[in-house]
């Protein structure tokens, strides 16, 4: 009977410690859970120009005696293992704040760097947290995809293109180099003009020569610098002259100015004849000047004191490889009274305009004055005066 009461009680004190031992064991796994690592924020995306630096952080909460681990998303490359890189790419490492952040940083963004990066903690089920790295390339254009300076006949329809590269992909606009608005036709429609031409390509139809220039393709795309290329656009056609005044009259001992105006392209040779037989020479006698803008030229002949000799046909000369063309002025003889008595007067254009020098003898005829307080005259009217004031 001892012995069975015994019995009883060791039974009760074993199922004691048990239930003892049992829920300890479930405080302890329950201590471990809730000490288990945990992420404390997410990794945050990034955007970063190329060539500069990016760093990822990971903050962990209660690693204990876990480590954590870089890796490449896209093809599992580790990058690092808790402090330690074990990638060859020298750009990369790894620091730690000696609490609970890891950062990765890679220096001189390349674009292969684009791409999701994760951070891993070795518990028995992975814990991963992502954050994804985009690199920005500032545009570039490719030149042997992009048009260079091209030259087409008037009439003929032309397309300039211009690609480039980037990342985020570069959007295309044209402008003119001079500022000029951009000249837009299509096949049945009006005309139209813009400061700005959005597109890859920009298309010409039936060319004419106020679209020659100097365009800029400009690619851009919010990373700067923006960049351009320039193409000269060379519409190619043979001369036009333009004489705006054909018949010129002035008095002796005068200097008179002969003009012409010429559109050509490619650039012209241009010079002055007499009479059909003679070329003129810049000298004492002739001051020939010309000045270009563009495809347009002005001419200018000045024959100094104005003589019976030089009375005569005279002709502007323009040639270039598509064509010659000439302007044809006659100058004559304006008589204005006796010699000494009329002030000193150049005629331009068929108007009659104080000469650029002095007077021979004040006059003391006020008609004789009148021709001469006047910038533009007619000639006519200037005779008439003088002659009735006689």
């Amino acid at each position: 009977m001892a012995n069975l009461q015994q019995f009883r009680l060791l039974f009760v004190a074993l199922l004691g410690c048990y239930s003892s031992a049992e829920s300890y064991q479930e405080d302890w796994s329950t201590t471990r859970i809730n000490e288990e690592p945990e992420f404390l924020t997410p990794i945050e995306n990034m955007t970063i120009p190329i060539g500069r630096e990016a760093i990822l952080s990971c903050t962990v909460n209660n690693l204990g005696r876990y480590k954590v681990a870089w890796v490449r998303a896209e093809d599992q490359t580790i990058l690092s293992l808790h402090t330690k890189v074990v990638t060859h790419n020298s750009r990369i490492s790894v620091t730690h704040d000696n609490l609970r952040t890891w950062h990765l940083r890679i220096k001189q963004l390349k674009e292969t760097d684009r791409g999701c990066y994760m951070c891993q903690i070795n518990t028995s089920q992975m814990k991963i947290q992502k954050g994804c790295l985009d690199v920005y390339v500032p545009p570039d254009i490719i030149n042997d995809d992009t048009s260079g300076d091209l030259s087409v006949s008037e009439g003929e329809n032309a397309t300039l293109w211009c690609k480039a590269t980037g990342h985020p992909e570069p959007r295309i606009a044209w402008r003119r180099e001079d500022g000029q608005p951009i000249l837009i036709r299509r096949p049945g429609r009006e005309a139209n003009r813009v400061e700005t031409y959005n597109g890859s390509s920009l298309f010409f139809w039936r060319l004419d020569r106020k679209q020659m220039g100097a365009y800029l393709c400009i690619a851009s795309n919010d990373v700067p610098p923006a960049v351009s290329k320039r193409i000269a656009l060379n519409v190619n056609f043979a001369p036009l002259i333009k004489v705006p005044n054909q018949l010129l009259g002035a008095p002796l001992n005068t200097d008179v100015q002969l003009e012409c105006y010429v559109e050509a392209f490619p650039n012209t040779i241009n010079y002055w004849i007499k009479n059909r037989a003679e070329m003129l020479i810049n000298g004492s006698k002739y001051t020939i000047r010309e000045e270009r803008s563009g495809y347009k030229v002005f001419m200018w002949l000045v024959i100094r004191s104005f003589s019976p000799s030089d009375i005569g046909t005279y002709n502007c000369v323009s040639t270039n490889s598509l064509g010659r063309v000439e302007g044809t002025l006659r100058l004559y003889e304006i008589k204005v009274g006796p010699e000494g008595v009329n002030d000193h007067i150049s005629v331009v254009g068929g108007l009659a305009e104080p000469a650029r020098g002095h007077r021979t003898r004040n006059s003391e005829n006020s008609s004789s004055s009148t021709c001469t307080k006047f910038y533009i005259i007619p000639v006519v009217t200037c005779i008439f005066l003088y002659a009735i004031s006689r």
